[in-house]
């Protein structure tokens, strides 16, 4: 069969999935439009600050876009955040006290959060649990959360904090949609409606027409250089929440006597209003992607999550191979299709913040943006790929074409 053929095949059995992207993309947009207007954004806002930065105007409308756009009383959206997992950290670090309890009724937090909550036996490396924060956690029951194990543990435990990770990390399974969390907080509320519900939102945003801070989330935090960045913002990363949470994050960023008020960039902010913009269309262009290879690979008889015929609610595309050498070829043709560093070959390597060997294919624009094109996992069983991104779907569909070639039958 002609590839090009194999791949209108695909996409023809996508033809409903890709409709309601167009849908979702489309309110998203509408809900970015909005809050830019409603806070009259101008080109002053783009130019950016020095020194405390005081009354910089950038940073503070930023900052009001974000709230509006999640639904919540405030946030905090800082070039000075550097990642996701610093992202995480700050908030964690900032509403937790000695003897306060985290209660992670999702599994495991992604690797690189690990150590910064639990700690690193016999070495002081200033976790949470080093300042004695303690930690227990409840996995997941059949893809969803064990409501009833998670019930029981409030009452009993008393968490000054509920974490939950939207998207699956490392692991194998589905991400959790708005709707997971949504009958879950309301369960927990009636028990404790004191304690912080914390989501990483991470691989999640603009995934769905709603976000977790709009159904009851103190807490919601994620990177600048994943979807809400648009593919073009160069760092960051945003924390949204109540006043009462963001008051506290406020103060860890920078010192409990100054807060928010200072704060400069130089650079401008213009970067990071357009990303946000442009961010309903570029991840719709990624999530088309990812099920356009997934397809392929479903195809061709992997098994992928989630499926075709499953709604997506990040992303990330998870496809399961057989030995760590499919998986690692999978991850350098990846590299050798992007627009950047394409004649690179990424081999595994122990990476920081990672308990096993990782291999990662980021040739992008912005170094490790998982927005755009990219690829990762780490080398043990089961062998799986985490495909994530891509800025344009033409692009994806190469890949997807050159995926074919990799197979002599097609």
């Amino acid at each position: 069969m002609d590839k090009l053929q194999f791949l209108k095949e695909c996409e023809n059995d996508l033809k409903d999935r890709y409709e309601e992207l167009d849908d979702i993309a489309y309110i998203n947009q509408k809900k970015i439009l909005d809050a830019f207007q409603e806070n009259k954004v101008a080109l002053r806002n783009f130019y950016g600050s020095t020194g405390y930065g005081y009354d910089d105007a950038g940073k503070e409308v930023l900052n009001k876009i974000y709230a509006k756009v999640f639904g919540t009383e405030a946030a905090v959206v800082s070039p000075l955040i550097t990642c996701g997992t610093h992202a995480l950290n700050l908030a964690l670090c900032a509403v937790l006290r000695p003897n306060d309890i985290i209660l992670s009724i999702t599994g495991a937090p992604y690797d690189t959060i690990v150590d910064c909550i639990k700690g690193v036996e016999n070495k002081d490396i200033g976790s949470l649990k080093d300042f004695g924060v303690k930690y227990e956690q409840i996995e997941l029951k059949n893809d969803i959360i064990d409501e009833e194990l998670v019930l029981q543990k409030i009452k009993t435990l008393k968490p000054k904090l509920v974490y939950m990770q939207r998207s699956r990390g490392y692991g194998w399974r589905k991400p959790l949609s708005i709707n997971d969390f949504k009958e879950i907080i309301k369960k927990i509320r009636i028990i404790n409606k004191d304690c912080f519900i914390f989501i990483d939102n991470c691989y999640g945003e603009f995934v769905e027409t709603a976000e977790p801070s709009s159904v009851g989330a103190d807490l919601v935090v994620g990177s600048l250089c994943k979807n809400p960045g648009g593919g073009i913002v160069p760092t960051g990363g945003y924390i949204v929440g109540t006043k009462r949470a963001i008051d506290l994050v406020e103060k860890r960023l920078t010192a409990p006597s100054i807060g928010i008020e200072v704060g400069s960039y130089e650079m401008g902010y213009r970067l990071y209003f357009q990303g946000l913009f442009m961010a309903p269309q570029t991840v719709k262009n990624a999530i088309k992607g990812a099920y356009l290879i997934g397809r392929v690979m479903e195809k061709l008889g992997y098994t992928v999550l989630p499926s075709s015929n499953e709604k997506s609610y990040d992303i990330i595309k998870s496809i399961k191979f057989n030995t760590s050498e499919e998986l690692i070829k999978f991850v350098q043709l990846i590299q050798s299709l992007s627009p950047v560093d394409s004649d690179a070959t990424p081999l595994p390597w122990e990476m920081p913040g990672y308990t096993d060997p990782v291999i990662m294919a980021a040739g992008t624009f912005v170094q490790g943006a998982s927005i755009e094109l990219s690829c990762d996992s780490p080398i043990r069983k089961p062998y799986v790929a985490y495909f994530q991104g891509g800025l344009t779907y033409e692009h994806i569909k190469i890949v997807a074409e050159k995926l074919l070639d990799m197979y002599s039958n097609i």
